[in-house]
């Protein structure tokens, strides 16, 4: 088969038909293809201008490192969802005052509290293609060579795009291995808690609602970013001032009703739409049934181990948060692709594209290849049990131990030679981890935790059982409960002066240390780096083989007359659609607003259901001024819309025709979960705070005036 380029392809499939306005994470760079597409859904501006992430509204919208956020002032104000900044809010709580329940409100830029030395905010201020520059050293190669050079290559470009001080570089891979684009984002390092509802407010519904509909959560929160003097990245400081962005999102005062356009911009996750047939059964059959048994146990455990212990719950509050969100999610997830048939819908579309190819002119180098491919999938499949549960051996202080021991052995090395993540650029980041560890920590939780997951170690078959791994953890789940332990017993980790001072110890000093989690983690690290070699060995295979699989699936599309987007890398992408209602099974039918009469009618007083006095005082006032909906004659909380999105895209901006900001998306729907691997049209709908319960909030129920006025909003 003759390869053509994904661009250029892409280009050729847009002429021929048009794309679902409902489906597509589209890279910036390809929204002006898409000008017809826009227009026809109701976007009132000009598409040329989402292509340069610089230019509002795109330079708005950034990255938090795993959720989304935009500024909305001048002054470096950040707003986005209050599940993403849990973790601030968790590390700023205390027994006596805690946040997560209370809330948090700084009238004034004095008041406001650090984030966390490892809180950041990423601003993309360049996407660029260099798919030449990082295949060229790889051509010819395989296996790890081939991985060898890609990552030398990646390195290198990043370095030297990182020699600009104050910026964090990447190097995304789209389309599996066929292009690869550099992304240059200035890296602001001073991060500051502005506003957090009450978890009351802000996770009502906790677990019970997560991913339902209909929602009616305040999941907002506010950042603010600093920055030196000079204006240039810089660390905590109370001589900081606020950065100055390129651009702001306005926020809306206009109506949301159902039909409207809307617009997501932000960083998904990772989305698995393009993998092959076995990749789909090994998925559904395998992987989330087991995760949803490693989740669940996790949770359980540690409850276990904090019940009654108030401060114990603090420390772990956003841990479980977030469990609880990846055992909704692969619950749903699951039912869903089984819902949907998943397994069988890709096997037979596969075994379509596969016919098709066999009849193109010159395929076959490309069926070599997705054979070859197929079969380092089923060598991955052989240790899938042992590859699954590992990570879950290294859990908090142990992980920081075996963290420490691989930055002293890449010390060693030159820096463009360590492994990605130990590299000096690095380093900060590992430092505020290891800080942040202090108020994450608690070593009767995390023996427990440990405990559980060992549980599962020892029931791997033999073959599969690692020996420096039982070196550490004895032969038996009893003979490891004692290890454990002695292990928690015997180091003085748990000291943040100690793991700090531990960086700057070279692989020699580390290894004569006497304490006994950096030890276990000194004989582990053979093991890892033996495990770490395989990995990349099969990765750099996949990376060489996938490229053959996505031009046939491209190239069978096109033949149907189908664009393909790039499966979601936590890279800034654009998702358009409409308000849109929900009928997912027969006589259900869901409208796309809600309204605080819903949070009256689940309010039981009890958690999760407790909606705080304030809130239902200002209720049953019914003063809602402005932020009303007229034709609803009440005020509204969560919408929702048919737009693609998946982990990542918390805290997103949604935006209208005009490019004004009318809701945070915060979470999809129960029966739309399992599109991070297949996209289904009759369920998928995105869920969002309207900006309006937003704006009411902070007027009428936990007032900010001093917010409202910065965002240019009538203060009521």
């Amino acid at each position: 088969m003759r390869k053509q380029s994904i661009a250029a392809t892409f280009a050729i499939t847009l002429a021929a038909s048009a794309a679902h306005a409902d489906e597509g994470m589209w890279m910036p760079s390809q929204l002006p293809q898409l000008a017809a597409q826009l227009k026809a859904a109701g976007f009132a501006g000009d598409p040329a201008q989402l292509a340069d992430v610089t230019r509002p509204p795109l330079a708005a919208v950034v990255s938090l490192g795993g959720c989304t956020a935009s500024f909305v002032s001048r002054q470096g104000l950040v707003v986005t969802n209050h599940h993403c900044a849990m973790g601030a809010i968790q590390l700023n709580s205390t027994p006596d005052n805690n946040l997560i329940e209370n809330g948090f409100i700084a009238h004034t830029p004095a008041e406001e509290v650090s984030a966390g030395p490892a809180a950041r905010i990423f601003v993309t201020v360049g996407f660029d293609n260099i798919t030449d520059r990082i295949l060229a050293g790889a051509r010819g190669k395989t296996g790890r060579p081939y991985f060898d050079a890609v990552d030398m290559a990646k390195k290198a470009a990043v370095a030297q795009c990182e020699a600009d001080a104050g910026h964090r570089c990447s190097v995304a891979d789209m389309y599996y291995g066929s292009e690869f684009y550099l992304i240059k984002q200035l890296e602001l390092k001073d991060i500051r808690l502005v506003y957090a509802p009450p978890v009351s407010i802000g996770n009502y519904g906790d677990e019970i609602d997560n991913f339902m509909w209909p929602r009616h959560v305040g999941d907002f929160s506010f950042y603010r970013a600093y920055v030196g003097k000079d204006g240039k990245p810089a660390a905590y400081s109370k001589d900081n001032v606020p950065y100055v962005p390129p651009a702001v999102l306005h926020i809306s005062t206009a109506p949301v009703k159902a039909g409207d356009f809307a617009m997501v911009a932000g960083y998904p996750g990772v989305t698995f739409r393009h993998r092959t047939a076995s990749e789909f059964a090994n998925q559904i059959d395998w992987l989330l049934p087991n995760r949803v048994a490693m989740f669940d146990g996790l949770i359980h455990t540690i409850e276990q181990a904090s019940a009654g212990d108030k401060a114990k719950q603090v420390l772990y509050a956003s841990n479980v948060a977030s469990m609880k969100n990846n055992l909704k999610r692969a619950q749903g997830e699951l039912e869903g692709l089984r819902r949907s048939d998943a397994i069988h819908v890709r096997a037979a579309d596969e075994a379509a594209m596969l016919a098709w190819l066999k009849q193109q002119p010159d395929a076959n180098s490309a069926q070599t290849d997705i054979r070859a491919l197929q079969a380092q999938l089923n060598q991955a499949d052989a240790q899938r049990e042992r590859d699954f549960i590992l990570p879950f051996l290294r859990p908090g202080l142990l992980g920081a131990a075996v963290q420490l021991q691989r930055l002293a052995f890449e010390h060693s090395k030159p820096d463009a030679q360590r492994e990605s993540g130990y590299q000096q650029r690095d380093e900060p980041m590992i430092e505020g981890g290891l800080k942040q560890l202090q108020r994450r920590f608690d070593p009767v939780v995390e023996k427990a935790t440990l405990r559980f997951a060992l549980q599962r170690y020892f029931a791997l078959p033999q073959a599969q059982r690692v020996a420096e791994f039982d070196a550490v953890f004895g032969s038996t789940i009893d003979e490891a409960a004692q290890r454990v332990d002695a292990l928690y017993a015997g180091t003085r980790l748990g000291d943040q002066a100690t793991r700090l001072a531990a960086m700057n110890l070279d692989a020699t000093a580390l290894a004569a240390s006497s304490d006994s989690l950096l030890k276990a983690a000194a004989i582990l690290q053979p093991a890892l780096l033996r495990l770490e070699g395989e990995a990349k060995q099969r990765a750099g295979e996949l990376l060489r083989l996938r490229p053959a699989y996505m031009q046939a699936l491209i190239a069978y599309r096109k033949s149907q007359g189908r664009a393909v987007y790039p499966d979601a890398n936590s890279t800034l992408r654009v998702s358009y659609g409409k308000v849109s209602a929900l009928t997912p099974r027969d006589g259900v039918d869901y409208r796309p607003l809600t309204t605080v009469a819903g949070i009256v009618e689940k309010n039981t007083g009890v958690v999760p259901f407790n909606a705080p006095g304030p809130l239902l005082d200002a209720i049953a006032k019914g003063d809602f001024g402005s932020t009303a909906d007229a034709a609803l004659g009440t005020q509204t909380v969560n919408f929702m819309t048919n737009l693609d999105t998946t982990g990542g895209n918390s805290g997103s901006p949604v935006l209208d025709a005009q490019g004004n900001l009318i809701g945070l998306n915060f979470d999809s729907n129960w029966e739309a979960v399992s599109a991070s691997w297949m996209f289904d049209p009759r369920y998928k709908r995105a869920i969002h705070v309207d900006m309006r319960y937003l704006r009411w909030l902070l007027a009428k129920v936990y007032p900010a005036p001093n917010l409202l006025q910065e965002m240019q909003l009538p203060v009521e």
